[in-house]
């Protein structure tokens, strides 16, 4: 056996230093290396909810543009998308191996209510930025308990308010039913629906969830007429809204017919109920519609379609998903430009919670998105549109719900 001297041991001792400093320097900067920054993300390319595989599709597309023009402070972002198939158990091991295996500096945007709630935990135990979620449950919303955890877009209980005060100010006297996804995300609309409606909730008389495995809503849509409901608020991801579009023009039922933005895409939800049939429904939103021609000599509208045409030539650009997924990029560069070369999880977040009056280009004129330490909702306003059979028209002033 070999003898140890204090000379063998000294001349050990640097090496040892160095790889004692090399492993806290990896272990407290994840996915940064002098060149790269590592961005995971899971969307649903397969599934009930596939329609939704666009915007980390978009996502993609924006940081391969960002790249070609040097990046960010000199970095490339490899930015990691995994299928989860909006399934929870999924979406789970998926984002174990970004962190774990393929150890992301952050996540940006991963896609759903169910599929995020289930990863929650997990990344507030791991102190890994989980940025700009793209689900509006309003529980995002709690820098306190979760301070690794930030939304994006408008909370689902504020949009249902609005809802709420546009019917009580358009059918005050009218009999609603309410097509809501059976999980949290549906249950924020139901709940900011009641809300809004104050005493009038007796106004609800047909409340019918819907399963993500269900093949079809067209028989809670029957019940509903069936019920006498005259006002139909449709609170569904595109495949079911544009199901219940397409079963309420074959009965000949016409309410009043509020659609909720997540299913408002004329792409992804109201091609495929057929344009003709959607006439006259109202919704809310946030962004730009691609295909509102008020937008057509727009500067941020015309380098969106730029980047469409190099970047992404095979996306629809008649859905608004693809305007998401580029503005979600947008933000996240934001945090990463604030960050400057402290790039480690914990000045990205903080830097994700002070955004100051950022203006995404594709936002509504007027919209700005703002995080504060206490305040991790930075889209707080919509405006409401009518959709004439050929695009969205919108009316009105930008709205603010009474949750936040």
């Amino acid at each position: 056996m070999k003898r140890l001297t204090r000379r063998s041991i000294l001349a050990a001792a640097p090496a040892a230093a160095l790889a004692l400093r090399a492993w806290p320097a990896r272990a407290k900067n994840p996915g940064v290396t002098d060149t790269e920054i590592k961005i995971g993300n899971t969307v649903p390319y397969s599934g009930p909810a596939s329609s939704y595989g666009t915007i980390g599709k978009a996502q993609a597309a924006y940081w391969k543009m960002l790249n070609d023009n040097g990046g960010i402070n000199g970095r490339k972002v490899n930015f990691i998308s995994y299928d989860d198939a909006y399934t929870p158990p999924k979406t789970v091991e998926m984002v174990r191996k970004l962190v774990e295996q393929d150890e992301v500096l952050c996540t940006s945007a991963t896609l759903g209510t169910p599929t995020n709630s289930a990863i929650w935990q997990y990344m507030n135990q791991k102190k890994v930025p989980q940025l700009f979620v793209a689900t509006g449950a309003t529980k995002w919303n709690d820098p306190k308990g979760h301070p690794w955890t930030i939304g994006w877009q408008p909370n689902y209980q504020s949009e249902g308010h609005v809802y709420a005060a546009y019917i009580l100010a358009t059918k005050p006297d009218g009999k609603i039913g309410v097509l809501y996804q059976n999980d949290d995300f549906g249950k924020d609309y139901l709940k900011g629906i009641k809300d809004g409606l104050r005493d009038k909730v007796s106004m609800i008389i047909n409340e019918s969830p819907y399963e993500t495995t269900d093949p079809t809503v067209d028989s809670l849509i029957v019940g509903m007429k069936a019920a006498g409901c005259d006002v139909f608020l449709n609170t569904a991801i595109p495949k079911f809204a544009a199901q219940a579009i397409r079963k309420a023009a074959e009965i000949e039922w016409k309410p009043l017919h509020v659609l909720s933005s997540v299913g408002n895409s004329v792409g992804a939800a109201l091609k495929p109920a057929g344009l003709e049939n959607a006439k006259d429904i109202v919704s809310d939103f946030y962004l730009k519609d691609p295909t509102d021609p008020a937008w057509q000599d727009d500067q941020a509208r015309k380098d969106w379609l730029a980047f469409m045409d190099k970047y992404y030539p095979e996306g629809d650009k008649t859905d608004v998903g693809n305007v998401i997924g580029y503005s979600f990029g947008q933000t996240v560069a934001q945090v990463l430009k604030q960050c400057g070369d402290e790039l480690t999880r914990e000045n990205v977040m903080k830097q994700a919670a002070n955004l100051h009056d950022f203006v995404v280009p594709m936002t509504l004129p007027g919209i700005k998105l703002n995080t504060t330490p206490t305040d991790f909702a930075p889209i707080k306003q919509v405006q409401m549109a009518k959709f004439t059979g050929e695009r969205w028209e919108l009316f009105g002033q930008l709205l603010t719900g009474a949750s936040s």
